[in-house]
C-alpha cells in the first residue's frame, strides 16, 4: 500500500534536498536562497522497502491575504490536507523560531499524522536545535542531514509503522472498480497508444507571464499550480497527471524564459535549464502566446528550440477573450507565423482562453493531431515511388557536369520522422534541393509542422575486383619463390 508523505517546514529548511533525496533524483530546485520553491512538486519515493509518494511543499509564511506569500500558504495547506502523513521539518542549527510554533499548532489541527524532523542536524551545531524541537509538542524529533543522507534509518523506522496501518486499511476497504481507458482498434504499431505507464508527454513553454500555469489549471479543473499576475512565478518545471479525455497525459509547466542576456541571477538560469530538460522529454511541446504581443523575439527563439530538439509543435495564442476583432486578428497571427517560423509551417496554431476555458477543445484536438504526425510512418515503396515522382519533376543538381543520382529511400525512424535517402555524391547536394524533398513530404504524405529529417547517405559499395590485380601478382610471386627452393 502506497502512501502520500508531505515534507512541511519554514523556507530554507532543506524540504527540497530532502525531496531529492527519498526520490534518487535532482528533481526539486535547490538553492541558498529562501523561498525557491512555490509549486507542489511530487514524486515516487524511496526509503529501504517502503514506496511513497513525496510532496515537496512551498516554505510555510504568515501570511494569509492574496499576496504571493498567502496564495504559496494556501497552496501548502492543500498538500496538508490530501496527505497521509506529514512530515514537520525545522532547522536544528536555527533553533525552534516563533513561525515554527505557529505551523506546529495548525498542523495537530489539520493532519491526522505528524513526524517531526530537525533538519542539518549533522555535527556538535545541530545538537541543541534538535533537542529544542522537543518542545513543539509533536513527539520525539528525527535528527537528519538531507544533504548528508544521514538518520533516514530512523524516518523509515518512523513511517513503518504508519504505511502497516494504512496497507490494513486498504485491505478492509472496498475494492474500486477499475477505469477502463479507451483503445483505439485502429491504433497503428508505429504510434502507440499513451498508457498509464508511458502517459503522453506534454511541455507548455513561452514567455513569463504568458498564462502557462493558469492554462494547466484550466485543463485540471482546479487550482493546482500557483497563479498570478506576477511575472515569474513558476520556477520548477512542475509536472501533473491528468486524464485527457480519455488519454493518459503528464503535462510540464516550465518557467517563463526571457532572453538570454537578461537572465543574470543563478536562480534564473537554474529555473530556465530546468524547463529546457522538460522541452528534451516532452513528445509534444505547446508554445503559448500572449495575444497582445504575439511572436516575440523569445517566442520565435523557444519555438526554434523545439523544433531543432524534433518535438511536435503546437503554438497556442492565450488570452483571446480580451481580443476585439478576433477575425482580423487571427488573419494577421496566421500571416506572421508563416512568415517568422517557416520551418513549422502548417503546426497548429489554436486560440485559447485560461481564464475562461475557451478554446480548450481545440487545443486537445491540435495536440493530438500533432503527436499523430509525429509517430507518423511511411512504407518504402511507397516512398521509392513519390522519389521516382520528384526526381521526375525536377532532377536532382549535376555539379561538375555530373547528375547526382538519388538510388533509393526508406524512413529510419519516427518520432520525429526521419528519412534515408542513398545518393551518389551526397556531399555535393544542395541544401535547396533538401528543402524542395523536405516540402514534399509535408504536402504528399500530410505531415505538417512536425520537425522532419532528412539525410543524404553515400552508397559505399566495394568494389569486388578492387585489388584483385595486386592479390594475383602477390600470390604468383610466392608460388614462383616456392619453386625456386
Amino acid at each position: 500500500m502506497s502512501f502520500t508523505l508531505a515534507i512541511v517546514g519554514r523556507p530554507n529548511v532543506g524540504k527540497s534536498t530532502l525531496f531529492n533525496r527519498l526520490v534518487g533524483k535532482r528533481l526539486a530546485l535547490v538553492d541558498d536562497q529562501p523561498g525557491v520553491t512555490r509549486d507542489l512538486r511530487e514524486g515516487e519515493g524511496r526509503l529501504g522497502d517502503l514506496n511513497f509518494t513525496v510532496i515537496d511543499t512551498a516554505g510555510l509564511e504568515d501570511a494569509t491575504d492574496d499576496s504571493l506569500p498567502g496564495r504559496m500558504r494556501r497552496l501548502t495547506e492543500r498538500a496538508v490536507d490530501m496527505a497521509d502523513v506529514c512530515l514537520f521539518l525545522v532547522d536544528a542549527r536555527t533553533g525552534i523560531t516563533p513561525t515554527d510554533e505557529i505551523f506546529a499548532e495548525i498542523l495537530r489541527k489539520r493532519a491526522d499524522h505528524v513526524l517531526l524532523a530537525a533538519n542539518k542536524a549533522e555535527g556538535r551545531t545541530g545538537e541543541a536545535g534538535a533537542l529544542e524541537a522537543w518542545g513543539l509538542g509533536l513527539g520525539e524529533p528525527i535528527a537528519l542531514s538531507a544533504e548528508h543522507g544521514e538518520g533516514l534509518s530512523d524516518l523509515y523506522a518512523a513511517l513503518l509503522p504508519l504505511s502497516e496501518g494504512f496497507a490494513a486499511a486498504a485491505e478492509r476497504a472496498p475494492e474500486e472498480p477499475e477505469l477502463s481507458l479507451p483503445v483505439s482498434e485502429e491504433a497503428d504499431e508505429a504510434a502507440p497508444a499513451p498508457t498509464l505507464d508511458k502517459p503522453l508527454q506534454i511541455a507548455v513553454v513561452g514567455r513569463p507571464n504568458a498564462g502557462k500555469s493558469t492554462l494547466i489549471n484550466a485543463l485540471l479543473g482546479e487550482d493546482r499550480l500557483l497563479t498570478g499576475p506576477e511575472a515569474g512565478i513558476t520556477r520548477d518545471a512542475i509536472s501533473v497527471t491528468m486524464d485527457w479525455d480519455g488519454v493518459p497525459t503528464r503535462i510540464f509547466d516550465t518557467a517563463g524564459m526571457r532572453k538570454k542576456a537578461k537572465v543574470q541571477e543563478k536562480l534564473e538560469k537554474m529555473s530556465v535549464a530546468d524547463g529546457l530538460r522538460a522541452v528534451k522529454f516532452a513528445e509534444v511541446v505547446v508554445v503559448l502566446l500572449d495575444a497582445a504581443i504575439p511572436f516575440e523575439s523569445q517566442d520565435l527563439r523557444i519555438a526554434d528550440l523545439a523544433e531543432r530538439e524534433g518535438r511536435a509543435v503546437v503554438v497556442a495564442v492565450n488570452k483571446w477573450d480580451l481580443e476585439e476583432d478576433k477575425g482580423a486578428k487571427l488573419a494577421q497571427l496566421r500571416e506572421a507565423f508563416d512568415r517568422l517560423l517557416p520551418q513549422l509551417r502548417g503546426a497548429p496554431l489554436v486560440t485559447v482562453s485560461a481564464r475562461t476555458g475557451r478554446g480548450l477543445d481545440r487545443l486537445r484536438g491540435a495536440v493530438m493531431r500533432a503527436h499523430d504526425v509525429w509517430n507518423r510512418r511511411v512504407p518504402t515503396a511507397q516512398l521509392n515511388r513519390w522519389l521516382g515522382d520528384m526526381v521526375e519533376a525536377h532532377p536532382p543538381p549535376a555539379p561538375g557536369g555530373r547528375r547526382i543520382k538519388l538510388r533509393y529511400m526508406t524512413q529510419a525512424k519516427t518520432r520525429p520522422p526521419h528519412f534515408v535517402v542513398m545518393c551518389s555524391h551526397p556531399d555535393k547536394m544542395q541544401d535547396a534541393y533538401t528543402r524542395y524533398l523536405v516540402n514534399g513530404l509535408r504536402s504528399d504524405f500530410d505531415m505538417p509542422g512536425t520537425p522532419i529529417r532528412l539525410v543524404m547517405r553515400g552508397q559505399g559499395a566495394r568494389n569486388p575486383y578492387r585489388g584483385r590485380r595486386e592479390k594475383n601478382a602477390g600470390a604468383l610471386k610466392k608460388h614462383l619463390d616456392k619453386r625456386r627452393d
